[in-house]
């Protein structure tokens, strides 16, 4: 596959992968987005308001 070259250890093992992001880089932003997410999901949610709050008090700061 152009733009795709597979790392491999002493054994021949596939151990790791490097992309071209100049081909794959639309794709490679989406596949991390999903990694962020995953990583992200057992976190507690925060509720709107309480965020919004946050927000608002931040944007007072300079």
């Amino acid at each position: 596959m152009q733009g795709v070259k597979y790392l491999i250890d002493e054994n021949g093992k596939k151990t790791a992968v490097q992309i071209d992001l100049k081909v794959w880089g639309e794709i490679w932003e989406d596949f991390y987005d999903v990694m962020i997410a995953l990583s992200r999901k057992d976190e507690p949610d925060i509720p709107w308001e309480e965020v919004k709050k946050e927000i608002e008090a931040d944007s007072g700061k300079v």
